[in-house]
This record gives structure tokens, C-alpha cells and sequence, in this order.
């Protein structure tokens, strides 16, 4: 799978680590940024993420920030990005079987390293189980206009 991955200045440490666990399972990795740790602007860089996802350049999006709140609202703003900002396995692996996510969004203030770690496995497991389901994403995605 191809992940598109981004952070701000409060998400490098755990972009780089879940970067590390993405490239030792196989995926690609598309490295967006930031790779400092000076102050940035979140938005510049959930775009870029959201962008690949909706352009088709990434299957799927990875966004840490402090609390992954600011990077979901801005990737959301994209036309074909369904992103979800979780800080449990139970919500990642259900955004993935009942909303079609496609980018998923941490805090790296809010969720430790091996919590990170857990969360990412479930939605790597996780697919989506369409169904009944699709009536409530295409609703989703009726609403961009």
C-alpha cells in the first residue's frame, strides 16, 4: 500500500515512528513533511497528505499533529478525503469498516508511542465492509458539493 504521511512541529517524533513501522511492513512511503522540529502550520501539510489520498498518488493518508483535531479539519476540506482522528484501536478499526477513512489522524500529545503503534495496526488490519455502510458514505460525500 502507498501511505502519504505529514506532520507539524508536534507530530516529527511519532511521524518518524510510525513511518519506520509503515516501511518494515512493506508499505511505500511518501514522506510530505515537516522534518523539523521549528514551528509550521499544520494546514500546509494535511493538504499536501489530502491531496495524494484524493489524487490517487497515495491509497491512503497518515497525520500527526498535537492532537491530529486541526489536521483531520483541514484534510476533510479536500473533496474525497474521509479522515479521522482516533486515539483508540475500537475507533480506528471501525472508521475504516463504516466510513471508508482514508486518512487517519494522531496526536502525538495525546497518544504515546506504543498506543500509536497499536492504533496503526488496527486500521492496517481493518478494511471496509461497504454494505450498508455505502448509503451513509456516498450521503458523506454528497455533501462536498
Amino acid at each position: 500500500m502507498r501511505f502519504a504521511i505529514g506532520c507539524d512541529h508536534a507530530g516529527l517524533a511519532l511521524k518518524r515512528l510510525l513511518a519506520e513501522r509503515l516501511q518494515a511492513l512493506g508499505h511505500q512511503v511518501q514522506d510530505l513533511g515537516t522534518d523539523s522540529a521549528a514551528s509550521c502550520d499544520y494546514p500546509d501539510f494535511a493538504e499536501a497528505v489530502a491531496r495524494a489520498v484524493a489524487g490517487g498518488t497515495a491509497d491512503q493518508g497518515l497525520l500527526i499533529c498535537g492532537t491530529g483535531i486541526g489536521m483531520s479539519i483541514a484534510a476533510n476540506k479536500v473533496p474525497g478525503v474521509r479522515a479521522a482522528v482516533v486515539s483508540d484501536t475500537f475507533s480506528a478499526r471501525s472508521t475504516r469498516q463504516h466510513n471508508d477513512a482514508n486518512v487517519l489522524c494522531l496526536g502525538e500529545r495525546v497518544v504515546g508511542a506504543g498506543l500509536a503503534l497499536d492504533i496503526l495496526d488496527a486500521w492496517l488490519g481493518a478494511t471496509y465492509e461497504g454494505g450498508r455502510h455505502q448509503r451513509r458514505v456516498d450521503k458523506i460525500t454528497a455533501l462536498e458539493g
